[in-house]
């Protein structure tokens, strides 16, 4: 099993539809071969930082997900018009 570690900031007033899309997708999430679980988690010093933790079978699995055409729709998406910088991710192996 691995946990993926998924940071973002948002853009100023974004957090809303931010929040939204991450309830939107979680569906996609639970659909996906591998996945267990997802949280996503606000910085409470910095209410535009959100930590995403998903929890995943293995690393293939989760590395397909991130190659899917879903991924890449709601990844477009928030790079265009949610995020004020690029995404970090970090895996931790259990």
């Amino acid at each position: 099993m691995i946990t993926v570690g998924m940071n973002y900031h948002v853009l100023p007033g974004k957090q809303q539809d931010f929040e939204e899309k991450f309830a939107a997708v979680i569906g996609a999430l639970r659909a996906a071969a591998g996945h267990t679980s997802s949280t996503l988690w606000k910085d409470v010093s910095d209410d535009a930082s959100y930590l995403i933790t998903s929890e995943w079978s293995d690393e293939p699995a989760f590395a397909s997900f991130i190659q899917s055409q879903a991924f890449r729709d709601v990844t477009t998406w928030g790079k265009e018009q949610i995020l004020s910088g690029r995404p970090q991710h970090k895996i931790y192996k259990n």
